[in-house]
């Protein structure tokens, strides 16, 4: 059982990393609206859907539905940064990211605790013990819904509130951007670029390879 629970946790962390690469990257083509749109209608049906596939004893969908959930996880902090810069634009992005991430870590904090009051009530209401987290999965695609009619809602901020190119080099020290100082000097990857790319890639693919053979446990 610990090697299964261990597979399973493996597994769903490499799905919450490759999200952050496929979702970011979708999100480049399809815009970040849309692609947050995807995570919330995906993740409605998968949490709707989980309760009825682990009673069915359908491992195989069971494992794709959170493996998904996991990757849209990775893919939500990928892309948000991105998704503000479009609204807000890039200059005050790390202070909104900033506090976006705290109410994140406050969902973080109040999440786990609001799913244990509810499985613990569950228990004393008498519902057998493989069926507690069925309303918690419920709840949270309702949840989903929330912020599917959120994220529908979102507009670009009215330009009235946009700064100038002067604004914004007054506010740095620098002068007004040019054209010219928009021209990126284009070139291929160099040794030092080689080399730092396999600093983080091998422990990345170690790491991967590790995980996939303890996943292996779960179709064996």
């Amino acid at each position: 059982m610990a090697a299964i629970a261990a597979g399973f946790a493996g597994l769903l962390s490499l799905f919450n990393i490759g999200g952050r690469f496929f979702w970011a990257s979708l999100s480049d083509k399809l815009g970040r609206k849309a692609t947050y749109s995807i995570f919330f209608l995906l993740g409605i049906a998968m949490y709707a859907l989980a309760p009825w596939a682990a009673h069915a004893g359908s491992m195989v969908l069971f494992i794709t539905f959170f493996c998904v959930i996991l990757s849209m996880y990775g893919g939500g902090f990928a892309t948000v940064p991105a998704y503000l810069a479009d609204l807000f634009g890039t200059q005050f992005v790390g202070a909104i990211h900033g506090r976006l991430l705290t109410a994140w870590s406050t969902a973080g904090v109040i999440g786990p605790v609001l799913v244990g009051y509810m499985r613990e009530t569950a228990i004393s209401a008498g519902v057998p013990r493989s069926s507690v987290y069925d309303v918690t999965m419920y709840l949270l695609a309702g949840l989903l819904v929330i912020g599917l009619v959120a994220n529908l809602m979102v507009r670009p901020v009215d330009r009235k509130w946009f700064m100038s190119d002067a604004e914004v080099a007054a506010l740095q020290g620098t002068a007004v951007p040019t054209a010219a100082s928009h021209v990126a000097a284009t070139s291929g990857l160099s040794l030092a670029s080689v080399l730092a790319w396999a600093a983080v890639g091998l422990p990345i693919a170690w790491g991967v390879w590790i995980t996939l053979t303890k996943v292996a446990v779960l179709f064996t």
